[in-house]
């Protein structure tokens, strides 16, 4: 029975196949430098409270992240400020304000399309052939799958858990959490996007690395599940700007 599910189910890769020989390259390297910099000492203290560390980083990036949104605000209020009696800087407030749904700047509100997704609830005691654990848990592309097809369907503006999100933001999943922009967070997963509803469900449904996900949806429990509403979305307090972008050529 496992043996014919296999024949309809797309394999999600996970990262682990192409690092797999980098990892086989990179170990005796690794295990020499360890030795050397331990120097007889244990580098993974059992002390080490790496939740606790985990926590505290998050804490500190929600108070930068609401530091960089006040001083945002006053940069916003002096502008308008100045901008009576500078035709330039009128010009370049104007052009701005143009700008800031698509950089996400500013709040927004309007119809939205949520999408949840979060691990199967049982995993199998003894697991079907060519089944593995990483197949009952939420991985990195599939929530990016998720991202990509909302911003396709015309998103207008996107939130990822408790977050604003724009084009340029960078998903990261480390085992069953998901990372962005220094904060950490356990599924379930939520993306919501402000739109047409109608377009984004096409969006999604239309999608093939959605669909590979659905698959899985109904091979082993992972949950999916995509509700409408009306919300409204604070201002993207993230950093704008690109580093290591390349133009493509």
């Amino acid at each position: 029975m496992a043996d014919q599910r296999l024949t309809w189910l797309t394999r999600r890769p996970t990262g682990w196949s192409a690092a797999v020989p980098l990892v086989a390259l990179g170990a005796g390297l690794l295990f020499a430098t360890s030795a050397a910099t331990a120097k007889g000492t244990d580098l993974r203290s059992s002390t080490s409270d790496v939740p606790g560390l985990i926590r505290e980083q998050t804490r500190q990036n929600a108070i930068a992240a609401q530091r960089v949104a006040s001083l945002r605000a006053d940069v916003d209020r002096l502008s308008a400020l100045q901008a009576p009696g500078d035709r330039r800087v009128t010009q370049l407030t104007a052009d701005a304000d143009a700008l800031t749904l698509s950089a996400g700047t500013q709040g927004v509100s309007g119809p939205t399309v949520r999408v949840s997704m979060t691990d199967a609830k049982t995993v199998p005691d003894t697991l079907p052939d060519g089944f593995t654990v990483d197949d009952y848990v939420v991985h990195q592309q599939d929530v990016q799958a998720v991202v990509n097809a909302l911003w396709q369907g015309g998103a207008e503006a996107m939130m990822l858990m408790d977050q604003r999100i724009i084009s340029t933001s960078a998903v990261r999943c480390v085992g069953n959490t998901l990372i962005l922009q220094g904060r950490v967070y356990s599924p379930p997963y939520v993306i919501t996007a402000i739109g047409n509803p109608d377009d984004l469900q096409a969006a999604l449904d239309a999608s093939p690395t959605v669909g590979i996900y659905k698959q899985w949806v109904d091979a082993v429990g992972l949950g999916y599940d995509v509700t409408t509403g009306r919300e409204t979305f604070p201002a993207y307090a993230g950093s704008i700007n690109l580093q290591d972008a390349r133009a493509a050529k």
